[in-house]
């Protein structure tokens, strides 16, 4: 298997001889800089067999080179060996920018195609390369000579969001948006995010995966809105919607004729927005660059969606409990069960629930050492069975037609060690530091991981990946602009709002021994009743998953009569929600496991 790999990667090294190209990158990226990609832009994998969802990949004339965070280390030594492509760990520095200027002479050339390089990413390489006056070329698309059988665009429905679930109408949508631009002086808007358009047009697909999004552009004008797609895909629910918000139809790769077109001034969000697509942009035209108001938009959720996400985590909080029943009674039985195993039963128990669209990221259940890796994900090919006693780790979504979920919870086989529950128990003391948070509104979320993560410094102890993402509504599970990171540079767009829901996702990782998360989804509220009101707005979180947190691995003496009353408080409001949706087996764990501790 390994040799058909050796095998395109000589074919792509032929064709950079052939163009005269010293060097060349493959991102995660597509004409969207998505991050979830269609199987077209699925270079990386078809180079390499190497599944992550990011990384980025050079190749030289006598080197190739995958380089990919923590979360994706053992996974990808295993899937590159014998692919004549190396890993490369990145951490912060260097990277593998560093790695090309390093590798290659002055006067170089390093290639990349148009339709996956942001115009942001442009500029940051042409900076970099500049030090050795190496010449960026994206004029080719390599891939497309080398790759037999490259998929095409795909030919999935588009269809409208059902309207019973949206609270606003693309036309308002439109007009708010319409503001904006009026507001930045921009006569013309070019969305090329697939969320935004999702979100705006109220429709919603499946070219992606696990993302209800597809493939198109959105040109807004002050009167005029135009939507480049397949028309073949569009339903005639999603036409009447479009019809109704006065947006017109265009294919897909008309774009670059429009564009061709514009003049005035026009509204982009550089590092979303692919050089192909400007690419016949008249010199004339004035780039504003900003982030889409539709991003910021989107990420406040109206309380009418609020109101209908809490009803999909009703839902999926009845499956998650006929779920863990019957883990429960299969490992009692003496069942022998794997990790691909319980992304099946997850999957089945979901599936039978209204509204239910499906996953939202594919299932993480890591046993014991696999759980160490934050982004592990078991596959036919590599998994472990439920064998012996040990952690494991599930981290699942789904997708319904009122709401998208992220939940995280750990399950025992066995008795638990003392150092076992001391890791559990400080990840669930920093989980409700953060749910129970106060802080200013507009607070960046970079600042407030710090409440969340101060839990774990006390005792010595950390994570290497961020506590919270935003979610879409029937959208993208990781949805911006606010995120609760540490890691993430402090911007003006990741400040905390009013109806944003965000995850609250704190862990604690052992390499080779076990690995924790505790993840529930919060809604950032306004404090109500505020004792002052002189030092301005104050925002709290309101916790929307509804699924009980595991009380056998809670070491008691660790958390204080307050976080002691805040799992009660947690498991009275869970089991209420879900008691009379729940019967049988379901309902008999749901009851068991939300007794106060």
């Amino acid at each position: 298997m390994s040799n058909q790999y050796a095998q395109r990667l000589a074919a792509l090294r032929q064709a950079m001889k052939k163009h005269q190209i010293d060097g060349w990158i493959i991102p995660t990226g597509d004409p969207h800089l998505s991050e979830y990609l269609p199987a077209r832009w699925e270079g990386r994998n078809w180079l390499t067999g190497f599944s992550g969802t990011a990384g980025t990949i050079i190749v030289t004339a006598n080197s190739s080179e995958l380089w990919v965070d923590g979360r994706y280390w053992e996974e990808a030594e295993h899937q590159l060996q014998g692919t004549g492509t190396v890993l490369k760990k990145l951490v912060t520095t260097p990277t593998h920018v560093d790695s090309l200027v390093e590798q290659l002479p002055e006067n170089a050339v390093v290639g990349i195609a148009a339709d996956v390089l942001s115009l942001a990413e442009k500029r940051h390489l042409e900076q970099a390369f500049g030090k050795k006056h190496i010449k960026l070329r994206h004029d080719v698309d390599l891939l497309d000579e080398v790759w037999e059988g490259r998929p095409g665009a795909s030919d999935k429905p588009v269809f409208a969001q059902k309207a019973e679930f949206v609270p606003e109408s693309a036309a308002q949508k439109l007009s708010r948006i319409r503001a904006a631009m009026k507001e930045q002086g921009a006569d013309y808007h070019l969305v090329s995010g697939l969320d935004d358009i999702a979100w705006i047009t109220n429709l919603r697909g499946s070219d992606v995966p696990f993302d209800p999004i597809f493939l198109s552009f959105l040109l807004i004008g002050q009167d005029s809105a135009t939507l480049f797609v397949d028309e073949a895909k569009l339903t005639a629910d999603s036409k009447q919607v479009l019809s109704e918000a006065k947006i017109g139809i265009a294919p897909y790769a008309a774009i670059g004729e429009a564009v061709a077109k514009l003049s005035g001034s026009l509204l982009i969000t550089p590092d979303r927005t692919a050089v192909y697509t400007l690419s016949r942009l008249p010199e004339n035209v004035k780039l504003i660059e900003n982030i889409s108001p539709s991003t910021l938009f989107k990420a406040c959720k109206t309380e009418a969606e609020i109101q209908h996400n809490k009803e999909a985590m009703v839902q999926d909080g009845v499956a998650l409990c006929g779920f863990f029943a019957e883990l429960e009674q299969k490992l009692a039985k003496g069942e022998r069960l794997s990790e691909l195993d319980i992304d099946t039963m997850l999957y089945e128990h979901r599936s039978k629930q209204p509204h239910f669209v499906g996953l939202c990221f594919g299932t993480h259940a890591g046993f014991k050492a696999n759980g160490s890796l934050p982004h592990y994900l078991a596959k036919p090919e590599k998994f472990s069975y439920l064998d012996g006693e040990g952690m494991l780790l599930i981290d699942s979504g789904a997708h319904y037609h009122n709401g998208t979920t992220d939940i995280t919870r750990m399950v025992y086989i066995g008795t638990p060690s003392a150092e076992e529950k001391r890791d559990y128990t400080l990840v669930l003391k920093a989980h409700i530091a953060l749910d129970q948070a106060v802080f200013p509104e507009n607070l960046s979320g970079v600042i407030l991981d710090a409440v969340c993560r101060a839990q774990l410094w006390r005792a010595q102890r950390d994570y290497s990946h961020g506590t919270g993402h935003g979610i879409g509504y029937f959208l993208n599970v990781h949805q911006g602009p606010q995120v609760i990171s540490i890691l993430k540079p402090l911007t003006q767009h990741n400040a905390m709002k009013p109806g944003m829901v965000t995850s609250n996702e704190p862990g604690l990782y052992r390499p080779g021994k076990w690995g924790i998360r505790i993840e529930n989804l919060l809604v950032a509220r306004r404090v109500e009743n505020p004792e002052e009101t002189v030092f301005g707005n104050y925002l709290c979180f309101e916790a929307i998953t509804l699924c009980p947190i595991n009380t056998q691995l809670i070491d008691r003496d660790l958390l204080t009569a307050e976080e002691i009353q805040w799992v009660n408080n947690y498991h009275a409001k869970v089991r209420a929600a879900l008691a009379p949706r729940t019967e049988g087996a379901a309902k008999a764990w749901l009851e068991k496991n939300t007794q106060p501790i």
